[in-house]
């Protein structure tokens, strides 16, 4: 049975572009039989609030948009996603990073001919982590590429793989060959947030039993990395569906950065559902 999900982060009113990805996982999931979920990520404690999740389910349901089960909030699911922290670290495949963002970037810039190794920086000297420590200067947990191809062998990492159902930004389709180290030693936890996406992300898809992932070209780098981590925690790589973007008549992308006019801002300005999701047809 094909199991999909919708699964927005409430840090603003949804707008055109989160329509149609609802849309076509919705659609996907009613046309072969299978069942549609609801997850909402909101693990940003500081970006995502109460009212826009209101706002989520009161626009779906405008579209007339339904969901199987109950709403998985994942904010209330932090021990979950610790305890699988706990699991990797245990593992040794995280290490603590007293970098800051703006530190790694400056280092990539530094570096124009070694951006992915400038993107694993590696642990901290074991003198050097114990003065951060003891200074109670924050880090975040990152995921040790170099440890993660040594637990799992050449073997497996070289064939590490996902099935592209849609396609990728440049056409990509089929068995695609995953390449994490594109992604660098990515943060799997800070002090300031208990997850981060990518693991958050890819446990719920586990737990919920999701076949398949079908969402937007913007996310399809970030399979690559998702795909290691689950195989690292034994989880099943589900098949992936990546669809177009909408943009609008300025040639961008639909963004909540950008202001796009939301679904709430159409809505009092006379479209109907059924007038956008016609327009919308996947």
């Amino acid at each position: 049975m094909l199991v999909t999900r919708f699964a927005p982060s409430p840090t603003g009113r949804l707008h055109k572009g989160h329509a149609f990805s609802a849309l076509t996982a919705w659609q996907a999931a009613r046309e072969a039989g299978g069942r549609f979920l609801l997850r909402i990520e909101d693990i940003d404690p500081i970006r995502c609030r109460p009212e826009f999740e209101d706002a989520i389910l009161e626009d779906l349901a405008w579209l007339g948009i339904d969901w199987d089960g109950p709403v998985r909030r994942q904010s209330d699911h932090l021990g979950d996603y610790a305890a699988a922290i706990d699991d990797l670290r245990a593992r040794g495949l995280l290490y603590r990073c007293f970098r800051t963002r703006k530190d790694i970037l400056d280092a990539i810039g530094d570096a124009p001919h070694g951006a992915l190794e400038a993107a694993r920086p590696g642990p901290h000297p074991a003198d050097e982590e114990a003065s951060l420590l003891a200074q109670g200067r924050p880090f975040a947990w990152r995921l040790s590429l170099d440890r993660a191809r040594e637990v799992l062998g050449e073997a497996a990492w070289s064939s590490l793989s996902f099935v592209e159902e849609g396609a990728g930004p440049d056409g990509e389709t089929g068995r695609i060959p995953a390449r994490p180290e594109t992604a660098g030693d990515v943060v799997l936890a800070r002090k300031d947030a208990a997850v981060a996406y990518h693991l958050a992300c890819v446990h719920d898809d586990a737990l919920q039993g999701v076949t398949h992932v079908i969402r937007g070209q913007d996310l399809f780098e970030a399979t690559h990395i998702q795909v290691l981590i689950q195989t690292l925690m034994g989880w099943p790589i589900p098949t992936y569906r990546h669809h177009r973007l909408l943009t609008g008549p300025d040639g961008r992308r639909y963004a909540k950065r950008d202001q796009s006019v939301t679904l709430a801002e159409m809505r009092a300005a006379g479209v109907t559902a059924a007038d956008l999701r016609a327009e919308l047809a996947p």
